[in-house]
């Protein structure tokens, strides 16, 4: 009787330890990883833009329930969340930028970084098959902006620049929502 307690209680533990989520790598990485896109990012700003986040916003308005529904999520659907940014990140950065005034090595670096950031998420998650299809209206939102911003403005400079900073803020929430879960502060 009291082995099939010591039996019961072992295989809870070890069952709670490995369904609750765990990854070395947002633990100890993720910091250092995030402060490194920002730093890129920020390496990339433009000073010569009179472009204004409105032009964004009036163009391309955010659907800002969603980090407020991912807010509230497991920590598995948080790090799903961010993994789509990520990869709608990467993917934006991924057109051309012939006109832009940045350097082709930090593109290529921060877009590096920014998909090494959502694999590792993603293998943080893979285990605890949370990672859902593709967030539409998430999605939708990353096309306006390729089609609303990019596109229309020529791929210019200026239309790089407000990319920049809707893409800086978006990483930032990202940012946030990942911290939230960390363990190690």
């Amino acid at each position: 009787m009291l082995g099939r307690i010591v039996f019961a209680c072992m295989f809870l533990g070890l069952f709670c330890a490995c369904s609750s989520l765990s990854c070395r790598w947002m633990d100890h990485k993720f910091r250092q990883y995030s402060g490194n896109s920002f730093k890129l990012l920020d390496m990339m700003v433009n000073n010569s833009t009179n472009s204004t986040d409105d032009e964004v916003q009036n163009t391309v308005a955010f659907p800002h329930n969603l980090y407020s529904q991912a807010s509230k999520a497991s920590a598995e659907g948080k790090l799903s969340f961010t993994v789509h940014i990520l990869k709608e990140v990467s993917a934006l950065f991924e057109e051309d930028q012939s006109s832009s005034s940045w350097q082709e090595v930090t593109v290529e670096n921060f877009i590096n970084i920014v998909n090494k950031q959502a694999d590792e998420l993603h293998s943080c998650i893979k285990g605890h098959g949370h990672m859902k299809k593709k967030n539409t209206k998430l999605h939708l939102y990353f096309k306006r902006l390729s089609n609303e911003i990019l596109k229309k403005m020529g791929h210019s400079a200026e239309a790089w620049e407000l990319i920049r900073r809707e893409v800086r803020v978006h990483l930032v929430r990202a940012d946030l929502l990942v911290s939230s879960l960390l363990t190690s502060n």
